[in-house]
């Protein structure tokens, strides 16, 4: 650290041999930007995703393990038109899960009203 700013080795993983370890001089504020990059809020933890879900390779291993397991593949109807496209309403648009529905509200229904408010003394008051 001078009044250049701070100078500090790194691990370039693309490269190999004696080119692999490099230092960098970056302005104190920029350093701490960018190290401040790599520091969670507190009670968060840092998930790394490896395995079969983690390549570019995801649908072809989730096709092949529906098949290995004898699941059937998503629902697809298709349109009048000939494309094919899924149901809107029956899957999750966050993780693309199949939703289930468990009450269908008309529209003349009115929601329950909420129950009456409690006296001072414990007593119900209508």
């Amino acid at each position: 650290m001078d009044e250049a700013g701070i100078t500090f080795r790194y691990k370039d993983y693309r490269r190999d041999g004696a080119e692999r370890y490099q230092t960098m001089t970056l302005a104190s504020a920029e350093f701490i930007r960018r190290f401040l990059l790599h520091v969670l809020p507190r009670g968060f933890h840092r998930i790394r995703h490896y395995g079969l879900l983690a390549s570019a390779t995801r649908k072809d291993n989730i096709t092949r393990i529906r098949a290995l397991l004898g699941v059937p593949q998503p629902v697809v109807q298709e349109t009048p038109t000939g494309e094919t496209t899924k149901e809107p309403w029956c899957h999750c648009p966050c993780c693309g899960g199949t939703m289930v529905i468990i009450e269908i509200l008309a529209r003349s229904i009115q929601p329950r009203a909420p129950p009456p408010a409690q006296g001072s003394a414990g007593i119900w008051v209508s």
